[in-house]
């Protein structure tokens, strides 16, 4: 399997920011902060997703709600605990940012960075859990998926996905511990948790929607390429 981290989880956002910075965490001293970026959708959707950034990379005249930004990073996930139960957070954490004036100049002849497409994600990774094949009430085919994508000094990110159409049925015969390659985007999607007294609380949700998979053969690094539309 793929042992370079950054071609193992890369991901590239343009949007723009809706919320002030809020601190995150500190490590060795250096702090992280977190704000939201909605990131358009080729419908007229959007999604809104947390980034997580260094201050050495922001400063609060660059860092603006409304402002267009260009985010290269990796999907990452980490544990919380609450209440005595562990959840699962999914953030995007930035190892760049590019600010919207100086967008044009930075992005000349920078073939990662494609401004018609804003939202893209690729991960390198196992199945770690068996895929849940469904259909919706309208019959429309959807798989959930949960990635493991190895990160440097011996860590993990495990990251939800969700495949449809053709990719979904494929992914119904993937087993555990598969190698496997995702291109798509990552989603925000709204949801009601409902609580044993009746009441309920709205949350938000983060996955990557796959638009392409591949299956990895570790042996001798073939594999068979699933492709299907964007989905959106």
């Amino acid at each position: 399997m793929n042992t370079n981290y950054l071609d193992n989880n890369h991901l590239v956002l343009v949007g723009k920011i809706t919320s002030e910075k809020r601190f995150s965490h500190e490590i060795y001293g250096e702090s992280f902060y977190i704000f939201d970026l909605e990131v358009a959708r080729l419908s007229e959707a959007f999604d809104v997703i947390p980034i997580t950034v260094s201050e050495r990379l922001i400063n609060d005249d660059e860092l603006q709600i409304g402002k267009k930004i260009v985010v290269k990073g990796q999907f990452r996930s980490y544990n919380s605990y609450e209440n005595e139960k562990n959840k699962l957070i999914l953030t995007v954490f930035a190892k760049d940012i590019i600010f919207e004036a100086d967008i044009e100049e930075k992005l000349k002849g920078d073939e990662e960075v494609n401004l018609e497409v804003s939202n893209e994600v690729i991960l390198i990774g196992h199945i770690c859990k068996k895929p849940i094949y469904r259909k919706t009430p309208f019959g429309r085919e959807i798989a959930d998926l949960l990635l493991a994508v190895n990160r440097a000094y011996s860590k993990s990110d495990y990251i939800p996905a969700i495949a449809w159409g053709r990719n979904a049925r494929f992914c119904d015969h993937l087993e555990v511990g598969a190698g496997v390659k995702a291109i798509g985007r990552v989603q925000s999607r709204k949801y009601e948790k409902k609580y044993e007294d009746g009441t309920t609380i709205e949350r938000v949700a983060y996955e990557v929607s796959i638009s392409s998979l591949e299956v990895i053969d570790e042996k001798d690094g073939a594999g068979e390429n699933i492709e299907t539309a964007e989905a959106v």
